[in-house]
């Protein structure tokens, strides 16, 4: 007996079962049987599933005669189920990897329940969105086990039959059975929850939900949609059948006329010219099916129940356009408020521009005002003791507040205070360009620090790209870098690069990367609070990967087999995954990497905020083409290039160089020649020495553990600040340059 048994209903989705079923029969878990039923499809699905059938023996089919609709042919499915559990699983949707296995692992802690919830992400032709609105419920309710009578809020999870596991001896032994027609989930979700003693729930996206832009009958217009009443009427005749269940009928009526009041008004499903019957319908629920005693809820739903069970359809319609224009107002209000605001703003900001400007204050910035952290961090705290007259005020958004470290002045953009102060402060730091709408005065000095040397193009490099065009506004960025007076260069590399891509009229700082300084010189008790942190084994060899993102690609890809790469490091190793920021929604993060670092195989630190204290903390990374390999060369620790897409990263973005002829360490492409170099000690062989070597003499020249204390000197007090010749940089033997060259670029 399976412990899987995975019911796959097919109609009309050549284009997708495919990539239903592969997903299915390549979980790591595979101790399932696939029962894929032929509702009597007109296109090529029944030769599909046949073909699935004669490759693998875990795939079963049906053929029916006639098509009966989805909710009968579940229930054909059931009928041929001999597993433990009970999955539905539509035949244009898909699982997840790891889903079974993460399943069954919950399945198993909370000692088989008769059903558990687990979650979905919406996919979408253009993309993914988000994981669901009950996300936060799922997670809430962690290993426990609970009956919806004492947990009534769980009724608000997504109605749908494939976001289940059910046990099937609860699921036969009770007669569930879909009704035909359209929401035939609603009835048998609320029939098994309100029937179920345990219910568990797995806080893990399992299944990708897909939005077909055309096709899905539940978004098609029409006289369908009444069959919603239907199914609604053999639920609460469910419940006659059921008096122990009568505590869950209030509960189940407001959300059966919810669901009817948000059907009536959606334009996608019921016609204009429908609206009136379908109301007229709402009423005849209403007034046979209203518990005794029944108040009408607290919430937004309140009058409209009221209208619902007293009023006819004019005077609900009157109530409902009435509620626009009260909308419509209170938007109106709201942005008539912004614009006095705004207004004020601006006369406010016209009165301290004609202000002197404040030559004892300085504003910094860094990642779109993500925090204290970068270069700009690393230039504030030098200027702590060597300018201590002028006074940082740092921009950070609200959410990133709470990470402000304590005694740092900082204000929130787009405030009042912020407009005084970038109105008078004559120093700017920051490591990405400040807002369009600020406006540079004479007499104040931007630095621009970069987020790290080039080896991908950028700026105007990037014109003849289209697939990195994308979203992406060449000439508003020119006009954003002209504001630059100062940019700090690690090399002549940099300086060529940055000269070439933004033609402006900006000074090259030879100073090397403020935020470098720490690798240089290093920070042993640092690195050891790091690994601390993330609860590293004592005398692990700590790996960190850190892949750059994809300018061809919608969304985040795994470039390795992470399961496969951690079983095969072995215990001895920690692998620290840490995607770029623009994937930090990837979700890979809520599926594989979530499932792995429960069972304790890696850690995640994407959310971490310093990515300086997880290179301290690391033995060594693995990247692709992330500028992070120009700052990870200081510590002398090797570098793996993993890049199994070079000639398409190459054709998409382009570099301003060739990685592959001259890289910082060994270059991999598969998932297994990677685990192989660890494995076998080669990672840090004399071969990786020296290309490391070579590799911090060419691009990282003017690193050399003072960039942070030079700029200050330079920027603010104005004194000269030689490159040392100290041990740190001679350990490369790296090459020498001018005491401090300052190079204008060219316009």
């Amino acid at each position: 007996m399976p412990r899987f048994s995975i019911i796959v209903p097919v109609y009309k989705v050549q284009g997708y079962l495919r990539t239903c079923l592969d997903s299915v029969l390549a979980q790591s878990f595979a101790d399932f049987e696939v029962i894929a039923v032929d509702d009597c499809s007109p296109d090529h699905c029944g030769a599909i599933i046949d073909e699935y059938a004669a490759r693998d023996a875990r795939v079963r089919t049906v053929h029916l005669p006639t098509n009966v609709g989805l909710g009968r042919a579940r229930n054909v499915g059931v009928r041929n189920a001999t597993g433990d559990y009970l999955l539905f699983l539509d035949s244009d949707d898909s699982y997840t990897p790891g889903a079974l296995a993460a399943i069954d692992e919950r399945l198993a802690v909370t000692e088989d329940p008769d059903v558990l919830v687990f979650d979905h992400v919406l996919t979408y032709w253009w993309g993914r969105a988000g994981r669901s609105m009950t996300a936060n419920m799922l997670a809430a309710a962690g290993t426990d086990t609970f009956d919806i009578l004492t947990s009534p809020q769980y009724l608000d999870l997504f109605l749908a039959a494939w976001n289940k596991a059910y046990r099937r001896e609860f699921f036969i032994g009770h007669g569930f059975a879909y009704k035909p027609g359209l929401y035939e989930d609603a009835p048998i979700t609320y029939q098994v929850l309100v029937s179920a003693r345990h219910i568990g729930c797995l806080d893990r996206v399992c299944v990708e939900y897909r939005q077909r832009r055309r096709g899905a009958i539940a978004r098609t217009p029409g006289r369908k949609h009444f069959d919603i009443f239907a199914q609604y009427s053999s639920l609460f005749t469910f419940l006659d059948e059921h008096p122990e269940l009568d505590a869950a009928r209030p509960l189940l009526f407001e959300r059966a006329i919810n669901h009817f009041l948000t059907t009536l008004t959606a334009t996608e499903r019921v016609l204009p010219s429908d609206r009136a019957d379908f109301y007229r319908m709402i009423v005849r629920f209403y007034r046979r099916y209203k518990p005794a005693g029944l108040a009408p809820p607290t919430d937004r739903y309140r009058l409209r129940w009221r209208l619902t069970a007293t009023s006819p359809y004019a005077v609900f319609r009157a109530w409902a356009l009435a509620d626009s224009v009260r909308s419509a107002a209170a938007r109106k209000r709201r942005e008539l408020r912004s614009s006095a605001t705004r207004r004020t703003k601006r006369t406010l900001t016209r009165i301290e521009r004609r202000r002197p400007l404040d030559p004892h204050l300085a504003v910094y910035s860094a990642f779109s005002h993500r925090g204290v952290l970068g270069d700009p961090a690393a230039i504030q705290q030098a200027a702590r003791t060597l300018a201590p007259h002028v006074r940082p005020v740092w921009v950070v958004r609200p959410e990133a507040v709470d990470q402000v470290p304590e005694g740092v002045d900082f204000v929130l953009p787009g405030t009042l205070r912020y407009h005084r102060v970038v109105s008078r402060a004559t120093y700017f730091f920051n490591n990405v360009n400040w807002a369009a709408g600020l406006v540079k005065r004479e007499g104040q000095i931007h630095v621009h620090t970069h987020l790290g040397t080039p080896l991908k193009h950028m700026g105007v490099d990037l014109l003849s790209r289209p697939a990195a065009m994308y979203h992406l506004n060449v000439a508003a960025q020119l006009r954003r870098s002209d504001r630059w007076d100062y940019s700090l260069v690690s090399s002549r590399h940099a300086q060529w690069a940055w000269d070439r891509a933004y033609p402006c009229r900006f000074t090259s700082l030879a100073t090397g990367a403020p935020r470098n300084d720490v690798l240089v010189r290093g920070d042993a008790l640092r690195a050891a609070a790091v690994r601390k942190h993330l609860r590293i084994p004592e005398g692990n060899t700590v790996v960190l990967y850190a892949p750059t993102p994809r300018d061809h690609s919608t969304w985040y890809k795994p470039r390795v087999d992470f399961e496969r790469l951690v079983r095969e490091l072995g215990s001895g190793v920690t692998l620290l995954v840490r995607l770029h920021r623009q994937d930090a929604h990837a979700a890979v993060r809520s599926l594989q990497l979530r499932d792995l670092e429960q069972h304790g195989l890696l850690r995640d630190v994407t959310d971490e905020r310093c990515v300086e204290d997880l290179m301290l903390a690391s033995d060594a990374l693995v990247t692709d083409y992330s500028s992070l390999m120009f700052d990870y060369v200081h510590l002398d620790r090797p570098i793996v290039v993993h890049t199994d897409d070079w000639p398409a990263y190459q054709a998409a973005r382009g570099t301003y160089f060739d990685l592959l002829a001259t890289p910082p360490g060994h270059v991999t492409i598969r998932t297994g020649q990677l685990a192989h170099l660890f494995t076998s000690g080669a990672w840090r062989d004399e071969r990786s020495a020296t290309l490391r070597s070579d590799f911090r003499a060419r691009f990282c020249e003017y690193d050399d553990g003072d960039a942070a204390a030079r700029v200050v000197s330079l920027v603010m007090l104005g004194q000269d600040f030689p490159l040392s010749t100290s041990p740190q940089r001679t350990l490369g033997q790296r090459q020498t340059s001018p005491s401090f060259p300052l190079r204008n670029s060219t316009p």
